[in-house]
């Protein structure tokens, strides 16, 4: 073999060797570091006691009475704003015709500020007109200025809710009423505010 052949031969393995050396070992500094996040959903829970609105017998024209539900915000999130939705049935007394009348635009709402002051009405409304209101025209004349000051139903509070039920005299003959009876349902419906850095 020649001195060129010999030469080349040499220069193409050192070539080579040195591509495998260069090409299979580089390093460099790592460092890796990890983030990880929780993500838990509050709890909006809206309780009313006691539960049964009204339960009364024997109510005439003229009769009232007044009852106190506690509002309890029992979840982790607050409550700013508080719906009402009302729904009734009347059931005339047995064996009578139906009435053309509703025994709840006779029956007059009013929800009052506390118990101690009688006068210190929110808003007055009848039972049909409340039945037939938008849930928030509802909020804005009762719980607006009922949550006035405290800026809602915060988490894990209390709030009182009075309200004043009057079967009204109007000085006319109501004799279609009797016997008939009420049954009311309300619903209330507490919603969170806007969101919020944390």
């Amino acid at each position: 073999m020649g001195i060129k052949t010999k030469l080349g031969l040499g220069i193409g393995s050192a070539v080579l060797g040195l591509s495998l050396v260069g090409g299979g070992t580089y390093a460099y500094f790592n460092d890796k570091a990890e983030a990880s996040s929780s993500f838990a959903a509050g709890t909006l829970d809206l309780n009313a006691v006691p539960t049964e609105v009204v339960n009364v017998k024997d109510m005439a024209p003229g009769d009232w009475m007044t009852r106190t539900f506690k509002l309890q915000n029992d979840g982790t999130v607050d409550i700013k704003k508080v719906l009402l939705t009302t729904d009734y049935t009347v059931v005339n007394k047995e064996g009578e015709p139906v009435n053309t009348e509703d025994l709840g635009s006779h029956i007059k709402v009013n929800f009052l500020f506390n118990a101690d002051k009688l006068n210190d009405v929110i808003y007055s409304t009848t039972l049909e007109e409340l039945k037939d209101m938008d849930p928030n025209a509802v909020a804005s004349n009762v719980f607006t200025p009922l949550f006035e000051n405290k800026k809602g139903l915060k988490a894990g509070t209390t709030d009182d809710m009075v309200v004043q039920f009057e079967f009204v005299d109007n000085g006319e003959d109501q004799n279609q009423f009797q016997g008939d009876s009420l049954q009311l349902k309300w619903t209330f419906d507490g919603r969170q505010g806007k969101g919020q850095e944390l």
